[in-house]
């Protein structure tokens, strides 16, 4: 296993790391997975062995139960780990059972807590932006759950540039703790992060960890042009995330990719995990699955170097356009670009 820094911690995680979204399988989560406490202990027992030191949950998964699950396979060894969680989304019918309110964040880390059989969560994710509560509210709170301990590390997820800037400024003008992280989706196909997330990445010292790094298991190699729904797989159920607006790309880029995989005998899925792991600032790859193997054949991705060639393949063949204002500073402001700014326009073809 490899173990990188997160950001301008000192904290080390695992290059790739554990996602805990199909325990459980309560509501809507059932089309992805449904693991109990047997299936989850075998997974997380194969993941430990091979070095994973973080496993990834949140309130929202199965309404707790993924959290619950999680604590119960961890006890005994949770010291050995690093546990992450998130609160923001809704999870009841009250009208404070969403948010980032001081009163929701506090409530929810110790139900957390409870649930995970722990004192303390070691990184505290806000899952989405609230644009009603006060970010002063949102970092004063997650101050307060530092300073009591129950909370190592803070971070965000899903948030645009805008956010994070906003949230960074509220807890150096007011000296809160500090957001060290953010956890996005990010993949060969959905490269949308680099106009903003990335470059704010590099330039504050974020962290990034990714979810969803195979789109939901369409970078896999299982779904291709032929067979755009595998079997089994949790869009035959019915799941829709992340979307695709291109089809015709999407499968341009699974061509490619499994192209890449046959040249270094690995499947196309280590082709696009290792592919995230030579991009600016990533720490980590959040991977789930339904099989110790599948999460065996995901850790050969560290080992997979990438040559120049592979990577200009990968980067054609799915590069976003520069909008504006990008398209403009390529042209005017090379000559003056910070390393975050490079962390968009570094890409083949420029």
């Amino acid at each position: 296993m490899e173990y990188r820094t997160l950001g301008r911690s000192g904290l080390k995680v695992s290059a790739i790391s554990m996602g805990t979204f199909t325990f459980g399988g309560q509501g809507p989560f059932a089309m992805v997975g449904k693991q109990g406490v047997p299936e989850a202990r075998r997974l997380v027992d194969c993941c430990i062995d091979h070095g994973v030191n973080v496993f990834d949950t949140a309130n929202m998964y199965s309404t707790g139960l993924s959290e619950q699950i999680l604590g119960e396979v961890l006890d005994g060894r949770r010291d050995q780990v690093l546990v992450t969680s998130k609160a923001r989304m809704r999870i009841g019918d009250g009208p404070n059972d969403e948010g980032v309110s001081r009163y929701h964040l506090i409530r929810e880390c110790e139900k957390s807590l409870r649930n995970l059989r722990t004192d303390h969560i070691d990184i505290y994710y806000m899952h989405e932006w609230d644009g009603v509560t006060p970010v002063e509210e949102k970092m004063a709170a997650l101050d307060t759950l530092v300073t009591q301990g129950k909370v190592r590390y803070v971070g965000c997820s899903n948030y645009s540039g805008w956010h994070i800037m906003k949230s960074l400024q509220a807890s150096e003008r007011d000296r809160r703790v500090r957001f060290v992280t953010q956890q996005i989706h990010y993949t060969l196909e959905a490269r949308e992060a680099e106009y903003e997330l990335l470059p704010v990445s590099v330039d504050q010292g974020l962290g990034v960890l990714v979810w969803s790094p195979l789109a939901a298991g369409l970078l896999s190699g299982k779904h291709t042009r032929q067979n755009p729904v595998a079997k089994g797989s949790r869009q035959e159920a019915g799941w829709t995330e992340p979307p695709i607006r291109d089809q015709g790309r999407l499968w341009d880029i699974v061509d490619v990719l499994i192209s890449v995989g046959e040249k270094h005998g690995v499947e196309a899925a280590q082709v696009a995990l290792a592919w995230l792991l030579t991009r600016p600032a990533v720490s980590s790859l959040v991977v789930g699955g339904s099989s110790e193997q599948q999460f065996i054949n995901n850790f050969r991705a560290i080992d997979l170097k990438l040559d120049e060639d592979d990577l200009t393949r990968l980067d054609k063949v799915s590069q976003p356009p520069l909008i504006y204002p990008y398209w403009h500073q390529g042209q005017f402001a090379r000559d003056r670009f910070s390393d975050g700014d490079w962390a968009l326009h570094n890409r083949a073809g420029d």
